[in-house]
């Protein structure tokens, strides 16, 4: 064990005693391999989906739509490193979610197992991603500031 300079905190090298030591780092790895995986899945399902649309552009829009959340979670882990472990939690769980989320009804989609219009799947389960994110994001911090701060102030 080793006390930081100002000597009121400890920290474990077992548990790595960094901020990513422990599960919280298998946790974020875990999420990182996920939403990489996820993006080319979905990508590659967007595009599966499209190709008989003839229009390039609208294909190239889609698929850019569809990758856009995954984009912003990889970022918001990279900025993450001095947010708090409960606010990095819920962000390499919103990871997970959205993977697994997307690439299901994906799946589902493009195997002919869910019936819906083909642009109606690829805008709105990336909308619906981005709104998660916005709404677990605010919270996490907001109750990871109620959690850090001392009893009675």
């Amino acid at each position: 064990m080793s006390v930081n300079e100002r000597g009121d905190e400890m920290t474990s090298k077992v548990s790595g005693g960094g901020p990513e030591g422990g599960s919280l780092g298998l946790l974020r790895q875990v999420a990182l391999i996920a939403a990489l995986a996820g993006a080319v899945g979905s990508v590659g399902m967007t595009l599966h989906a499209g190709h008989r649309n003839p229009s390039f552009l609208l294909n190239f829009i889609f698929a850019i739509w569809v990758l856009s959340p995954f984009v912003a979670l990889v970022l918001a882990t990279v900025v993450s490193k001095r947010w708090s472990g409960v606010t990095r939690a819920a962000l390499y769980s919103v990871m997970l979610v959205v993977t697994l989320g997307g690439l299901a009804i994906y799946s589902a989609f493009t195997f002919g197992y869910l019936r819906a219009k083909t642009g109606f799947i690829f805008l709105v389960v990336p909308a619906a991603s981005w709104l998660l994110i916005a709404i677990v994001g605010p919270i996490a911090a907001i109750i990871s500031g109620r959690l850090s701060r001392p009893i009675g102030k």
